[in-house]
């Protein structure tokens, strides 16, 4: 069901790969609330997903951009308000990628040049598309940028290795961009930490379903799915959340304040 929370609002999202991807969920749930909005993927990722099937769903264009190019990403801005016949109300950064967890690597035995390129993807390429967004004015007052974090910034997860660390530069960008943008336009620049959630890029993570599934029982709530996620970010997005900005908000039913839970509790009891 439409509020339409977003109507008359541009956008650009970033990350819609297939139907798993909460970026996926967050485009189809701002065209429902009536936004217009730009997808944009990296081309090699564009290759592998369904981004064009989304597009035509909703109504938008796809401009490719590398996020960790900066001429990729003054073309993306530029384009985005020509086609969208303005400057941009909101912004997801949905975008993670790490070779060394893709290569199986152990946390202590990592490879530097996989990590800067962990670091450059998942994190950097925030500051680098804020940067061009602030460079170029593209965004109106009380604009909205969010991006997409995870617990491990906070907490240990073994396997989930470097992305660790750029899950927490990524919250320390937001923030920092966060001051600026205020100061300068109004515009609000937060994370969302969001339950373990199936996605394709979860997958590759090892243990991911053991995981989501121990989660699930210490969250009073239940891990959150991404169609909340896809909610909530919409929330973010709306005037509704004018004064949230420079805040890591966690989305996880709970989980990110519980120590421990009785039905965890009683499944060491059994042992």
């Amino acid at each position: 069901m439409s509020n339409h929370l977003l109507k008359g609002k541009r956008g650009i999202i970033f990350g819609a790969l297939n139907n798993q991807s909460i970026a996926w969920k967050v485009a189809e749930r701002a065209h429902e609330e009536g936004a217009t909005f730009v997808l944009t993927n990296a081309p090699i990722a564009m290759r592998m997903g369904e981004i064009n099937e989304l597009a035509s769903k909703t109504g938008s264009q796809v401009i490719p951009a590398d996020a960790t190019n900066l001429e990729d990403l003054e073309n993306l801005v530029t384009k985005a308000q020509e086609i969208l016949g303005g400057k941009i109300d909101f912004v997801l950064h949905s975008i993670g990628m790490s070779p060394n967890v893709r290569k199986g690597k152990h946390y202590t035995e990592n490879d530097y040049n996989y990590y800067g390129q962990t670091m450059d993807v998942s994190a950097m390429s925030l500051h680098k598309t804020l940067a061009t967004l602030y460079k170029h004015d593209a965004m109106n007052e009380w604009g909205s940028v969010v991006a997409l974090s995870y617990i491990a910034a906070q907490r240990i997860f073994p396997d989930y290795n470097d992305m660790a660390d750029a899950k927490s530069l990524l919250e320390s960008i937001a923030r920092s961009f966060g001051y600026h943008y205020g100061i300068k336009k109004k515009v609000r620049v937060n994370t969302i930490s969001q339950s373990p959630t199936v996605t394709t890029a979860g997958q590759g993570i090892k243990g991911f379903t053991e995981f989501i599934n121990f989660s699930e029982q210490m969250s009073p709530l239940g891990n959150a799915s991404a169609i909340a996620c896809a909610d909530y970010c919409i929330s973010m997005f709306s005037d509704l959340t004018k004064y949230v900005t420079m805040q890591n908000l966690f989305h996880d039913g709970g989980f990110s304040n519980t120590g421990v839970t009785q039905q965890v509790i009683e499944r060491f009891g059994d042992q």
